[in-house]
């Protein structure tokens, strides 16, 4: 059964909302800051911190990260809306582990909504169900 994480953009978030471009955006930058600290150690850092290219079909509703090597399969990006706790719809993105995603795209999908909701200040809603809370609170 397929999981999914939740990028929720909360009060205190640096957002209200991110369009499917935005996301994969987000994405490339993580990519170009890896590929930097790998030129900077001397090692293909890039490869090993991102094994993904950006696929797409004809739906602009998402977007999936295909794996380079066995040892990913998929990731699947898409905004949408989700519930919060107080019953009221809220922004987010939803990153989706289909049913053949390995153990390594569920920790590289972790890495990559940790990156993500800490940039934006959002909340974050883990695979397991764990909330990680970025977004400044009172």
């Amino acid at each position: 059964m397929s999981q999914s994480a939740y990028i929720k953009f909360v009060q205190g978030s640096t957002v209200e909302r991110l369009t499917l471009e935005d996301v994969r955006s987000k994405l490339m930058h993580y990519r170009e800051q890896t590929a930097l600290t790998g030129s900077q150690l001397d090692w293909n850092y890039a490869e090993a911190a991102f094994p993904y290219t950006f696929e797409s079909k004809q739906d602009d509703r998402w977007f999936y990260l295909k794996g380079t090597n066995p040892l990913y399969k998929h990731i699947i990006f898409g905004p949408g809306e989700t519930m919060s706790v107080a019953g009221n719809t809220v922004p987010c993105i939803q990153v989706v582990l289909p049913d053949e995603a390995t153990h390594g795209d569920k920790a590289k999908a972790n890495e990559l909504c940790k990156y993500m909701a800490k940039q934006l200040q959002a909340e974050l809603t883990m695979f397991n169900g764990r909330t990680i809370y970025y977004n400044p609170r009172k």
